[in-house]
């Protein structure tokens, strides 16, 4: 097992994408998934649901502007980065399998929903099945020539064949990993 994922932040992920293979990927995956678990099994219902404290909280894709700054809950925080990192596996097959992607495909399970801990374990592994199963998709030799090239994307992080854009999301997983561990730190504290 991989014991740490790490793109520096002034790295371009097409830069680095082809240092990994898709078995990379599995494991980087698997590796990313039981460290959420990590930080959730065994936690009270109760941790799910909190409201933690984000003086930093800025959310441009809010559904409402009261939103844009609300900090998030574990929940939250879980079914977001899942419904990213799922998108972004998709779509790493689409790219292996030699068609272009077609704007977005992502679902985003509605946080509210999710008030277990139970219910988070459950939505940890049932995003580790889908994107094991997508990565399950790519051909025996995948086509790496073929490039997410849209703009906006390319100038923040080059262009992305199939291996770098399921790396955008394990990269962006990486990232929600400490926000992850201080609402469980905070709930924690709070209400011991």
């Amino acid at each position: 097992m991989i014991s740490a994922f790490q793109i520096p932040p002034d790295v371009k992920l097409a830069d680095v994408q082809e240092n990994y293979t898709r078995d990379d990927l599995v494991r980087i995956t698997n590796d990313i998934i039981d460290r959420m678990l990590d930080c959730v099994r065994g936690i009270p219902d109760s941790y799910v649901t909190f409201v933690p404290e984000d003086p930093e909280a800025d959310d441009p894709w809010a559904a409402t502007e009261h939103e844009l700054n609300v900090a998030w809950t574990l929940a939250h925080v879980i079914v977001h980065a899942t419904a990213s990192a799922e998108e972004r596996t998709a779509h790493g097959s689409m790219l292996a399998r030699g068609t272009q992607i077609k704007g977005r495909n992502r679902y985003e399970v509605p946080w509210q929903t999710l008030t277990t801990t139970q219910q988070i374990v459950h939505r940890l592994e049932e995003s580790r099945r889908m994107r094991l199963a997508f990565l399950d998709t790519w051909p025996g030799e995948p086509h790496l020539d073929n490039l997410y090239d849209q703009r906006s994307y390319v100038e923040k992080y080059g262009a992305m064949n199939a291996i770098g854009m399921t790396l955008f999301g394990l990269k962006h997983d990486m990232e929600h990993l400490p926000q992850i561990a201080e609402i469980v730190r905070q709930a924690r504290e709070a209400m011991g």
